[in-house]
């Protein structure tokens, strides 16, 4: 079964940190870029990084300045979201997805979403 599991949310003080880790199963992950995203409820769902399969990061929202890193280990069929200074505004769930490429839309393969909520 093609699956993506997000991990690592949670609740966390203004300026703290987490890390969002994002597994794969069920296809090739060496071979698809990965994206995270955030929702809040009644908003759109936002960019807030790409990487692709070779690990260039290709994008980061203009909300992150600075304070989040995309990474991936292939042999752990991971992606992380390393996530410091973070404000209140931060609170969302996040999701990670993946797609041959990154693009602004379309993303054929879905996790289920991390809630990370950050108190001030």
């Amino acid at each position: 079964e093609v699956q993506l599991a997000e991990s690592g949310g949670g609740l966390v003080q203004a300026g703290g940190s987490l890390k969002l880790s994002c597994i794969a199963s069920g296809f090739t992950f060496d071979d698809y870029a990965i994206g995270w995203f955030r929702q809040v409820p009644g908003m759109e769902r936002e960019g807030v990084s790409c990487i692709d399969s070779s690990a260039y990061i290709l994008y980061y929202g203009d909300f992150v300045q600075g304070r989040f890193t995309i990474s991936r280990d292939n042999a752990k069929n991971t992606a992380y979201l390393q996530m410091n200074s973070l404000k209140p505004e931060d609170t969302a769930v996040y999701y990670c997805a993946a797609d041959t490429h990154c693009t602004a839309y379309g993303w054929s393969i879905w996790g289920q979403g991390t809630q990370v909520t950050v108190s001030s």
